[in-house]
This record gives structure tokens, sequence and C-alpha cells, in this order.
């Protein structure tokens, strides 16, 4: 179900090299969290622990080794020599059902190392669940909806980037879904995330941070500058490289309270991944304006569970004003046309982190612009409110 290492996003490679030359001692927490509480049995269990035995067999090869060198030289070649001798440790990956049948995954080690197990771990997590089911794609089929949506794309100049690796329907469909957005997008499909199909298909792959980097400041230098900090880290590493910022781990406004000027001015953009387009785009308007920058120099990227007509009223309103880009994932990846068929609604995120071995755990969370994105501890959230000033209501 995992072709290579390679087959994962972008950013969980220049997040880990992030950890990897800053906090290489820095340890984390990875947790399994399924937001429609699905049931499974022990037959379920047996075959994912398989797949997650498959993992620790992969290993970068010569061709991968030399492309990334080559391709994604933001991320020094010392990075890449660490990840050509990396394994996947199965053992480390904790797995196992409650009592009511929901599924339960952690993960703990190095944190340039664990981050790397999030995206395998739920894309094998849909496929199976899918092969579970009983769901066959009928590739034609599925191939045939994917061309309905970039004849759309096509039509009304829609620029995006596919970014659906983690609950994909299956390996297979992704394979053929990047190659027919290579062949019949290929001036408005900006890239992929997954860095494998980027290297098969000569596409580019796209990607800069998660929430995980902004949780772990908060985690170890606390709620109030953590946004803040992850960006001047960020710039430290990659030096103005890889420039789109993820806004939202503890709501938008609490992000674009603590941009600096030298910050946004760096930036190329901004990335919403909850909330309201229009509310969150007006608000980044409005703050590059207190700055003196003009909008229409940056782009922000929308991801929120997009689909490509909720993309173009969005193109539509910010049309003259800002840039506008998409990463669109589940919509492309997990379409197989199968009738009453719901993708998966998993994620992975970090629940706890330290420095160091010789610091205490300390419990992160999310805090979302949308409120069934929230993740973590009540008494974390409690805190997080009074330090950031957040609103009941928006929490």
């Amino acid at each position: 179900m995992i072709l290579s290492i390679l087959d994962t996003d972008l950013y969980k490679f220049s997040t880990s090299n992030a950890y990897f030359q800053l906090y290489p001692l820095a340890e984390g927490t990875f947790k399994f969290n399924d937001r429609a509480a699905e049931v499974y049995d022990q037959d379920f269990l047996d075959a994912l622990k398989d797949e997650f035995r498959k993992l620790g067999q992969l290993r970068l090869d010569r061709q991968e080794f030399d492309y990334v060198c080559s391709r994604i030289k933001y991320i020094g070649r010392n990075y890449w020599e660490w990840l050509y001798g990396f394994s996947f440790e199965p053992d480390k990956i904790e797995a196992s059902l409650d009592a009511e049948g929901h599924l339960q995954i952690e993960v703990t080690d190095y944190l340039y190392k664990v981050t790397l197990y999030e995206v395998p771990i739920l894309a094998i997590v849909a496929e199976l669940r899918n092969r579970y089911n009983g769901k066959v794609v009928d590739m034609e089929e599925a191939l045939s909806i994917l061309d309905g949506k970039l004849e759309f794309a096509n039509e009304h100049a829609l620029l995006f980037s596919e970014f659906g690796t983690r609950r994909r329907f299956s390996s297979d469909l992704h394979d053929a879904i990047v190659r027919e957005l290579k062949e019949k997008c290929p001036k408005y499909c900006a890239g992929t995330s997954n860095v494998y199909f980027a290297m098969k298909y000569g596409l580019t792959p796209v990607g800069t941070f998660p929430h995980e980097w902004v949780m772990f400041h908060s985690g170890v230098f606390g709620y109030k500058r953590a946004n803040y900090l992850s960006l001047e880290d960020w710039i430290k590493v990659y030096d103005g490289a890889l420039g789109t910022a993820l806004i939202d781990t503890f709501t938008t406004r609490s992000f674009l309270r603590t941009l600096s000027m030298k910050q946004a001015k760096l930036l190329d953009g901004f990335r919403q991944d909850s909330g309201d387009e229009r509310e969150v785009g007006d608000a980044i308007i409005a703050r590059l304006k207190e700055f003196g920058i003009d909008p229409m120099s940056k782009v922000i990227v929308f991801s929120n569970a997009l689909d490509f007509p909720r993309y173009k009223s969005v193109v539509d309103y910010f049309r003259g004003r800002v840039k506008v880009s998409a990463g669109i994932g589940t919509n492309i990846t997990s379409d197989p046309g199968i009738e009453g068929y719901k993708p998966a609604n998993i994620v992975m995120k970090l629940s706890r982190c330290r420095m160091s071995g010789k610091d205490p755990w300390e419990k992160v969370i999310k805090i979302s612009d949308d409120l069934g994105k929230h993740m973590g501890d009540d008494r974390e959230f409690d805190i997080a409110r009074y330090e950031l000033h957040i609103p009941e209501q928006l929490s």
C-alpha cells in the first residue's frame, strides 16, 4: 500500500529536516484520531499490523536519493544522507482496538523520525478500510469523474495542487490520478504533495510545514509565542524557501496578531485549512495592508475540504485582491464513484512532546477555526484560550 519512503507528503520531509537541524534530541508522540469513530474487528487489526510490518522493508533507493538531492535542494544533503539509511520500525507503532472496537494508534520516537510515520499510517488505514468494507474501484469510472473535475478546472483557470495522499482510496488509484493530472491539466495543476509521484511523473513536489511544527513550539516554549517562534525557526532553517505559512493551529486570529512585518514580507503566502475562506482571506488581506504590503504580492492557498465549484467561488471572491491557489486532497484521490461511499475521516496529530529525554512530557493541542478539527486535552484548551485571548465561542 505504501510504494516508497517517498510515498508521502513533502512537508513530512521539510518538517523532519527542521527538527533534524534545530531540535535533534526532541521527542514526540503521534496519536491517531478517527473523527467518524468507525468500528473494526480483530481481523482488521491483524491485517493492519501486517501492513505496518511491510513498512519496515522500505528503503530509499539510489534513484530516489539522487532525485531528492538534485530536485529538493532547500533540504541539505546531510539530511538526505540520513534518510538514505532510514527505515521504519514497526515495533514502535502501537495499534489496538478499544472496548467498542475503535482503532487506537500511537507512535513515539525522536521527532525527526516519528513525524515520518503519520502519512503512511493514515494511507494504510484508509486503503485497508476500503478493502474490508468490500469497496472495489472501477478505474475507468473513477477517472471519468476526475476528468469532469479537470475540465472544470481548465475551463475556469483554477490553479491547484494535489494534496490527497493521507486519505486516498488506494495507492493504485492515486497513481492513475496523478498520471491523469499530468496529462490533462498540465497548465493549472501546479504539482503534488506526494514526493514519489512527483518524481515518477515529473511534477513539482509542493508543501511547507504542518500544524505539528507550531504545536511542538507551543509544547516547549508556550502558547503565547508559538506561532511567532515556529515561523522564526522555519526561516532560520529555510532562509525564505518554503515560504507558505500554515495559519490555523491556534486560530487564524492568534496567528495574525503575532505575525511580524519581517515575517509578512519574507513569506510568499499563507495556507488556510479551516474556517470560512472569505473571512480568513479578508483577515489576511487586512493584516497585510496594516504592514503596507500589497496583498497581490502574496498568495493564499485554500485547503479546507475543497471541491472545484467551491474553489471557483473563492477565486471569484478574491479576484484582483490577492493571489489564490488551492490544495485539493480527498475530493481528488478518494472519489471513486461508488454509490454511498464516504472517504475515511481520519487524522494523526502530535499529542505530546519534549525538548529531550531529560525533560517532562508536555501535552499539545490544536485549536482550529473549525470546531470539528480541535484536538487535545481539555485542560490545555483552557490554558491556551486564556493565554491567547481566544473567545470561548471560537473554541
